[in-house]
This record gives structure tokens, C-alpha cells and sequence, in this order.
């Protein structure tokens, strides 16, 4: 039986940070990782996909971007290149190709059961991602089987899909990227949308999260949110990263020749169900809008209203609330309804009935010596971003260290 301090499990950006402070505070540990470092970068996420943060803000504890092109924004393959180098450089003690199959309590501390041999410890850092599996909709099996369905974790290209419409379902960064670059390869796209959260790429000529960090709200923390646990649901903002640093909402993807409709409700005998009120869903997103912008203009001094704010997104004249699925209309489904992580492998009683892991701001609740990094505002608004794991990694292994 192996020994040692603490177990991180996953070598993502989120993992390896934990190690990072692990090892300045001289605590024997190992990290885990059932594929190669970063695997998710390299398996999970379609070829065409850039980080939604420029490369300034691409930072990892003492490495950070340092290339020609500071305003871009990293290729897939440039971000596991990019997390691959700070393994190196932090020396991390990452085992690849290890499967972490259960953690459960011992007397004082923990059992890692792995793909490798059995492992005890007194704390672990739960770093396996927030974006394990992907969030389809039960009624997905009344989806006649003459259409193809694919997450965004199986989409790969444009080119994988046949010819004829593709419906997309969901309009986060996900959704909306994946309806423009469908779009564009000619297919007719319609897009599902429910609650969103519209967003510029930049504001009176800056990025916008160049707005969101020197305003104070994407360091805001999660003990300072009213609602957190809604804070923590909200779909991530329609951004793309792409060198043109253009702004992707429906707007955007209706002068592309994107058809809005409504959420996706149902699906009965072969027919999409879409609710109505896309008028209401669309000024809720404009009204939000509206006072991230206004908050940004008073940070700055500024009078609200500025000419470069954004026009109201433009409603259909008449959005469509059903739609036939084995007309050949639409011959592919995109569901990009959210993901989940997956704790399958966790033998600690410390999960909800929907699955998320019941923690403090990282510390896991009712478990002593459990952690958790990578999730959506779980000490910051920006912790689920690359930018946002070394403060929330410094907390969190700070908090581990008073444990032990």
C-alpha cells in the first residue's frame, strides 16, 4: 500500500496549480491522470475551438504568456502546449494513464483506489474538471434515429455532419460558436435558445474582461454573491476568441442567416416543441446586458450610454414553436445544453440529488480533508477560467495546509 500527504485528482490547469502550491509548502503528493496532462484540451474540445480569454490573461503560478500576439487567443492545441510547459516547469508529479476508480474515508484520511494500485492519504484535491459529461435532455430519445445527435464533445468539424439543417440547442459561448461555424459551411442552421448571457467582445475598444478584471466583478467572491447558487448555474457568456475579435450573439447569428427559436421544450411524436416568448428572453439578456455595461461605465467615471453600446436583439417577426424532425428539414442535433462533472467514483457521501459536489468555497462540507478546484464560482466568478486557478488554488491548498 502506497503512502503519501495528499492526492490531486486530474492534471488539468486547476490540478496542476494545486500541485504548484502543494510543493511550496513541501507537501508529498501525487496527481493523477487517467489520459495525458491537459487531456481534456486534447480530446474533448473541437479543433477550431480558442480559449474565450486573450493571451494576456493566460496565466498559470510564475508562467504566463509570453508570444507575439498578446490580444489573440490560444488554439486548442496552443493550450495544452501551454499547460503541458507549466507541468514541466512547476516539476509536478503527474502519473498519466492512471484512472482514479474510488476515494473513500479511512480512519485517518483517505483510500485512492486507481487504475495503478491503492493509495492512502490525508487530504485530496478533487481538480477532475467541472465539464465531464455532457447535459442532454431525456426527451433526446424521442429524436426519430434518421437524425444525427452530437455533444459538443463528439462535434469535431462542419464536415462530420450530413448534408441538410442542423439544430442547435442552447445559446452559451457553446451554442452560438457552434451555430456560426455550421452556418458558415453552408447548412441551414436554427438555434435554441433559452436563458443567455450576452456579451460584447470588447467595450469602448478594450476586451471586455480587461472590464471585468479592472471593474472589481470577475474577483468578486463567492461570499460576496447574493444568489450563489444561481450564480454558479448561469450559462456561460456568448463570447468566441477569434482574431478578428468579433462580438458572437444572436444578432450576430441572425445576419448570418441563423434562425432563432425558442427553448427547446419537447419532443413528441417526432416534432420539436419550442416555448414561447423568445421577445421576453431576448430583452431579459439586453436588460442584463445593459447593466454590466452600466457598471463598467461607473467603475470608469464614465457617462452610461456611450456610442458603442449594442442595439436590442432583433426579434423575429414570427419564431416558429414546432418543428418537424423527420421531415428531413433538419438532419443533425447539436446538444449544447451544459455539461456536468462526474463524481461517479467518489465513495464519500458529500454529492446532492443533482450531483453537485456540497462544498465551501472548495473545502468540501461534512468530509474533512476533501477539496475541490476547477468548478463555476467556486471562490471566484473567474475560477472555472485558466486565469482564475492561481487564487483559488493558493486558498484552497493554504486551507489543505492548516488541515494537515
Amino acid at each position: 500500500m502506497e503512502r503519501t500527504t495528499a492526492v490531486v485528482v486530474g492534471a488539468g490547469h486547476a490540478g496542476l496549480a494545486a500541485s504548484h502550491f502543494l510543493t511550496r509548502r513541501s507537501v508529498d503528493h501525487v496527481v493523477l491522470e487517467r489520459g495525458e496532462v491537459a487531456n481534456a484540451w486534447r480530446t474533448e474540445r473541437w479543433p477550431s475551438l480558442r480559449l474565450l480569454t486573450p493571451n494576456w490573461l493566460t496565466r498559470l503560478p510564475g508562467h504566463h504568456y509570453d508570444g507575439p500576439d498578446p490580444d489573440g487567443y490560444l488554439t486548442t492545441v496552443e493550450v495544452t502546449e501551454f499547460i503541458e510547459r507549466f507541468a514541466k516547469l512547476a516539476d509536478a508529479p503527474v502519473r498519466t494513464g492512471v484512472a482514479v476508480t474510488s476515494v473513500r474515508r479511512t480512519s485517518d484520511g483517505y483510500r485512492v483506489v486507481a487504475s495503478d494500485g491503492e493509495i492512502d492519504c490525508r487530504a485530496v484535491v478533487l481538480a477532475s474538471g467541472a465539464f465531464n459529461t455532457p447535459v442532454v435532455p431525456g426527451f433526446a430519445s424521442a429524436v426519430p434515429s434518421s437524425v444525427l445527435q452530437l455533444t459538443p464533445s463528439q462535434y469535431r468539424g462542419p464536415e462530420q455532419l450530413p448534408d441538410g439543417g442542423v439544430l442547435v440547442v442552447g445559446a452559451s459561448a457553446t451554442g452560438v460558436q457552434l451555430a456560426a461555424e455550421v452556418r458558415r459551411s453552408g447548412r441551414p442552421v436554427i438555434i435554441s435558445v433559452g436563458e443567455q448571457a450576452r456579451m460584447p467582445r470588447t467595450y469602448r475598444g478594450r476586451d471586455v474582461l480587461w472590464w471585468m478584471i479592472a471593474s472589481g466583478i470577475w474577483n468578486q467572491r463567492y461570499d460576496e454573491i447574493e444568489d450563489l447558487e444561481r450564480a454558479r448555474r448561469l450559462p456561460s457568456p456568448q463570447l468566441v476568441g477569434s482574431p478578428s475579435r468579433e462580438t458572437l450573439d444572436i444578432n450576430a447569428l441572425t445576419a448570418l442567416g441563423v434562425e432563432p427559436v425558442g427553448r427547446l421544450a419537447a419532443v413528441r411524436d417526432g416534432v420539436a416543441l419550442f416555448s414561447g416568448g423568445l421577445r421576453n428572453v431576448f430583452a431579459l439578456a439586453d436588460l442584463k446586458l445593459a447593466r454590466l455595461l452600466d457598471a463598467f461605465d461607473e467603475f470608469a467615471g464614465l457617462t452610461p450610454g456611450s456610442p458603442d453600446r449594442f442595439e436590442p436583439t432583433r426579434v423575429p417577426g414570427s419564431a416558429r414553436l414546432q418543428l418537424r424532425l423527420d421531415s428531413g428539414e433538419i438532419r443533425s442535433i447539436i446538444w449544447a445544453t451544459g455539461f456536468r462533472p462526474d463524481y461517479s467514483w467518489l465513495d464519500v457521501p458529500v454529492v446532492d440529488a443533482k450531483g453537485r459536489l456540497r462544498h465551501d468555497g472548495g473545502v468540501v462540507v461534512d468530509s474533512p480533508g476533501l477539496y475541490a478546484l476547477g468548478l463555476p464560482v467556486l471562490r471566484r466568478r473567474k475560477s472555472t477560467f485558466i486565469y482564475g486557478s492561481e487564487d483559488d488554488a493558493a486558498d484552497v491548498i493554504a486551507h489543505l495546509a492548516r488541515h494537515l
